[in-house]
């Protein structure tokens, strides 16, 4: 497994769902993730993030945005989750 770290991003939350059964609680939590712009970090769809302690995996698929002067990626953007229970 290949580990690399990846700052200057902005990561926002989106949605937290719970659902209580007897048995257990499950939680479902979701952040949206911005690179900073000029940045173009190697982060692909179904990976596991490791953010503020929490595993996460990228959801969907993961967005390069490209500057309209240049056409170099300006900042890249996904959605990550973390599932419990």
């Amino acid at each position: 497994m290949n580990r690399l770290s990846v700052g200057q991003l902005s990561v926002q939350p989106v949605y937290q769902n719970e659902t209580a059964t007897t048995e257990r609680t499950a939680v479902l939590t979701g952040w949206r993730v911005l690179s900073a712009p000029g940045t173009a970090p190697d982060v692909r769809s179904g990976d596991r993030i490791e953010y503020d302690g929490l595993t996460c995996e990228v959801q969907g698929e993961v967005g390069r945005w490209p500057d309209p002067i240049t056409g170099a990626v300006h900042h890249v953007e996904w959605q990550m989750n973390r599932s419990t229970g």
